[in-house]
């Protein structure tokens, strides 16, 4: 039996979810914003009046400044805001992340006139989200990039191994991962240089050192872990989602010529290790809760410590663009759906885990590139074009097979709810010229 101070809490966090929910924030109810008064992601910015990066929540077209409001006493939490990163909040850990959310909610709600109507405390409490700069949103100790999606696996294994034996044995038995460069993940809107490497071309003998010609994207959400666990101490499947703060956006970029000849036998390194780019706001399983939903069936069942009971996956819709240098329209390449993961990101997190591997707070967890069943679902232009094969027409006119200096490629995703959207706002970057040295 759930105690009332128990049932009270959850009641009260309930209530930040509710369809109806409205806010005095009027851009916070427009039913295509990424940020309604039920989502308020967490993240770090700065702007001109105050350039010390600091915790904000995104609220409509404006972000919340959490250390006004905390030095104003109206949010009961530790003395944690601001700072240039969201770690020390974060660690404090899911029952305080709960409480400070549902205090905003009923701070931003209509008919709260505790910020609305305060004259001196308003402008200094909201700041507008188009003049701040948005940072990366956490320390992040180490990065991890699974490859749990069976479309993508299948195809790409199609691709370069023979199609009847696509996926590899152990793919349907486990979360298939790598460590990668936590030092390379970026915040949205940073740009990336083309990265040069060695290519085996096919009729050289041995490989030539040049700039990537296969430059891809990897459509992927992310997680953070929000509770870490000791060395040697396994996280179980069933607790899993209890040491997850949110998700993110991740695109990891890919140099796919460079990958080829590198990758055997121990996977990428640096064809993936130059840029990793993540969304600057971290949406909370608590906002996306209403939108959980069943996964695809796993066949064969797994082993025990990758069982979990009830549904593990969100529904959320994932979008890809790319815009060519100077040009008026950006050219959608996919939409697919985080629920067709065929690996969760419990299931991940547990295997991660099992063999004692310990994580800290603010680690990062790429799910690995998203696909779907058909060519416009595809979550990386390797699957799209079929390495180059089948090019795509763009808006406005020319073609790509793989992605061209100049070329801006953005992610968007969202879940769809009653009359509003809980999102993640975007995921982009710029490609620069590769840099002429070591020719």
């Amino acid at each position: 039996m759930i105690d009332s101070t128990r049932k009270d809490a959850l009641d009260a966090l309930d209530a930040t979810r509710a369809p109806a929910l409205r806010s005095w924030i009027e851009s916070a109810n427009d039913s295509s914003s990424d940020f309604p008064i039920q989502n308020l992601p967490f993240g770090i910015f700065s702007d001109e009046a105050n350039p010390s990066p600091r915790a904000g929540v995104a609220i409509g077209d404006w972000i919340v400044d959490l250390d006004v409001l905390h030095r104003a006493r109206l949010i009961e939490c530790e003395p944690v805001f601001a700072r240039p990163a969201l770690n020390a909040f974060v660690a404090l850990g899911v029952e305080r992340w709960r409480s400070v959310r549902i205090q905003l909610s009923a701070l931003l709600a209509s008919g709260s006139e505790t910020i609305k109507a305060d004259a001196a405390l308003r402008p200094r409490a909201l700041v507008p989200r188009g003049s701040a700069t948005l940072h990366l949103p956490v320390d992040i100790p180490g990065y991890t990039d699974f490859y749990s999606s069976k479309e993508h696996a299948t195809n790409v294994g199609s691709m370069f191994r023979d199609p009847k034996h696509a996926l590899l044995p152990n793919w349907t038995e486990m979360p298939i991962g790598y460590n990668g460069r936590a030092s390379s993940v970026i915040v949205s809107g940073t740009p990336v240089r083309r990265p040069r490497g060695q290519i085996k071309l096919p009729d050289q003998d041995r490989p030539v050192f040049a700039a990537c010609r296969k430059l891809d994207i990897e459509l992927e959400t992310g997680f953070i872990v929000g509770a870490g666990n000791a060395l040697g101490q396994p996280i179980g499947c069933d607790q899993a989602e209890s040491h997850i703060f949110g998700m993110v956006l991740l695109n990891d970029w890919s140099a796919r010529d460079i990958q080829q000849w590198e990758y055997v036998p121990l996977g990428p390194f640096n064809a993936k290790g130059f840029a990793t780019t993540i969304s600057p706001w971290i949406v909370t399983l608590d906002a996306l809760e209403p939108f959980r939903t069943s996964s695809p069936k796993q066949d064969p069942e797994p082993l025990a410590y990758l069982r979990h009971t009830g549904d593990h996956a969100f529904d959320i819709t994932l979008h890809a663009h790319l815009r060519p240098e100077h040009a008026d329209s950006a050219t959608k390449l996919a939409t697919t759906h985080f629920k067709l993961m065929y690996w969760t990101m419990a299931q991940q997190l547990a295997h991660h885990t099992v063999a004692g591997c310990n994580t800290r707070v603010g680690d990062l967890m790429g799910s690995g590139t998203i696909s779907g069943p058909t060519p416009d679902s595809c979550g990386s232009l390797l699957e799209m074009t079929w390495n180059g094969q089948r090019p795509i027409a763009l808006e406005g006119g020319g073609e790509r097979r793989f992605i061209e200096d100049g070329d801006e490629l953005t992610l968007t995703g969202w879940c769809q709810g009653d009359g509003y959207r809980v999102g993640f706002g975007e995921c982009a970057g710029v490609i620069l010229p590769a840099l002429q040295v070591g020719e």
